[in-house]
């Protein structure tokens, strides 16, 4: 898989979270099912704190967006300290920064613009593919709340690669098979 078509499945990826909240109330956004666990909100921030760090450690270059965010997106944060979340405007407007600086790199790659171009193609597929398998496990999850609540089943995600597996419970881009029989094996 090159990184042109993994940058695709990325955006394909984020448009599929998009679709699992938007157009819920802030208050289900927010809900959590118990003190021990995480509302949707809490997911969309730590998907994109995750995907802020791994560019931030990859390239050494985008310093923090923001420290709050920073430390309550942060998995290490416990389930109790995961109530306190701002805004859902102020958490995807995170989550759109993150995005575009994440896309920004990747077209600095593709149009050569940085150093070891080829070498950097090769990790950004890698990155990409670990990104966006993240993106999708805090679906699954974001699924669930949302199911629970009441605002139906979550629709399939919007990608038709054959890359792109149900594998135990969650979907995850995999480059390492024969994807023509995986493909078959996708739940209808």
């Amino acid at each position: 898989m090159d990184l042109e078509t993994m940058r695709h499945e990325y955006d394909l990826a984020r448009q599929y979270t998009l679709s699992l909240y938007d157009g819920l109330p802030e208050s289900s956004v927010m809900w959590r099912p118990s003190h021990q666990s995480s509302s949707i909100g809490w997911h969309l921030g730590h998907q994109a704190a995750v995907n802020h760090y791994t560019l931030r450690n990859w390239i050494n270059r985008d310093g923090s967006i923001n420290p709050h965010f920073d430390r309550i997106f942060d998995a290490a944060t416990d389930e109790i300290g995961r109530a306190f979340l701002p805004p859902l405007t102020e958490i995807v407007a995170y989550r759109d920064i993150v995005a575009a600086r994440t896309l920004e790199r990747i077209d600095e790659i593709l149009t050569a613009g940085s150093r070891a171009p080829d070498q950097m193609r090769r990790v950004g597929v890698a990155m990409l593919t670990g990104l966006i398998n993240h993106e999708y496990q805090h679906d699954c999850w974001v699924g669930e709340v949302r199911q629970t609540l009441g605002h139906g089943g979550p629709p399939k995600p919007l990608s038709t690669s054959p890359c792109l597996l149900y594998c135990d419970g969650y979907w995850v881009m995999d480059l390492t098979q024969d994807h023509r029989v995986a493909a078959a094996n996708l739940p209808t």
